[in-house]
């Protein structure tokens, strides 16, 4: 991709150290039901906010609050310093935001799509033409710049999507399930644009349903359930909250698992696999010491796995929802 032309936070605004987003006691209601149930949020400038959950969780609710298109029922929030009840306006030139349907319009071609842009921002004549063709270039998006946007691809689409946002240089970028029904491919392609974003100093707050997303790519994470904020913290954070971690020994000889099984404290036995699983942290600390016990004891195991406890499991015991986000392993399909 070609040279940014995206400012950094660091040259306005507001600190790099400060929050670029805060909520507190966040609520919003259609009818009877309770989608917002006084949430708190304090994202740092130039970091990756993930905002966790399953669908009709809440998440696109709180990102349209904070992008001021809709109100909230209840509670306050500022983003990149101003109030979103009494400064809709300050807080609309300092974001952007593009989500899972697209922006693009699919019958004008990619360059047309970011000069409508650039008119928008009420650009100059020739800034707009450099930016466009910058930013056309940044996404990998030059060569397809003269097809009407109608010919992309999922993948191309949401390039241009996020390049359009980006003409009127936002210091904070919601993407609201950026990744959704893109390819494998695509999908981590999209991870690196919003690495590069972070890298300029933008301020990204996600919406995903992929657990490995959120995994990869934010410095904080919320999870989201039944309105509320479930747990936040950093992915190791998260992780650490949750039991299950093991160590599991396969075993080829029957003596040597059986000696191991008599000898080992608090293992499970899998008698049919010939398979030992030793609850732990995963640390080296622990498995110098099995190791050293195994040793010591003369007992070869043929194989030893370490299972830490994953955004999955984070998710399945901080919810009771029985519509999960998709895992690695789905969001892989």
């Amino acid at each position: 991709m070609g040279s940014s032309v995206m400012p950094t936070s660091r040259r306005g605004g507001y600190p790099q150290s400060s929050a670029a987003v805060s909520a507190v006691g966040l609520r919003k209601s259609y009818g009877d039901k309770t989608v917002l149930d006084g949430i708190d949020l304090r994202i740092p400038a130039g970091s990756v906010f993930a905002l966790l959950g399953p669908n009709g969780a809440g998440k696109t609710t709180a990102v349209k609050i904070l992008s001021t298109l809709i109100s909230a029922d209840g509670g306050q929030a500022q983003v990149a310093g101003h109030d979103v009840a009494t400064s809709p306006d300050g807080v609309r030139a300092a974001i952007g935001v593009t989500g899972q349907f697209s922006a693009v319009d699919g019958l004008i071609t990619g360059e047309e799509n970011m000069l409508l842009m650039a008119d928008l921002h009420h650009l100059p004549k020739r800034e707009r033409r450099r930016v466009a063709a910058e930013l056309l270039e940044r996404f990998d998006l030059t060569e397809a710049a003269q097809q009407p946007a109608s010919t992309y691809s999922g993948g191309m689409k949401r390039r241009l999507d996020i390049a359009m946002t980006l003409v009127g240089s936002p210091r904070i970028i919601f993407l609201d399930e950026p990744t959704t029904g893109l390819d494998p491919r695509s999908r981590h392609n999209m991870w690196q644009i919003i690495r590069e974003l972070v890298s300029d100093g933008v301020t990204v707050f996600l919406t995903t349903q992929y657990l490995e997303e959120a995994d990869e790519l934010a410095d904080r994470i919320a999870v989201l359930n039944d309105g509320r904020i479930a747990a936040e913290g950093t992915a190791d954070e998260l992780k650490r909250m949750i039991p299950g971690g093991h160590v599991r020994l396969r075993f080829t000889d029957p003596a040597a698992y059986r000696s191991a099984a008599s000898a080992l404290r608090e293992t499970t036995r899998d008698d049919e696999s010939l398979a030992l699983q030793i609850p732990s942290d995963g640390s080296q600390r622990e498995l110098r010491s099995l190791l050293d016990w195994l040793d010591a004891a003369g007992v070869e195991a043929d194989e030893l796995t370490v299972h830490t406890p994953d955004l999955d499991d984070v998710f399945f015991a901080l919810t009771s929802s029985t519509n999960q986000p998709n895992s690695s392993k789905e969001a892989a399909r």
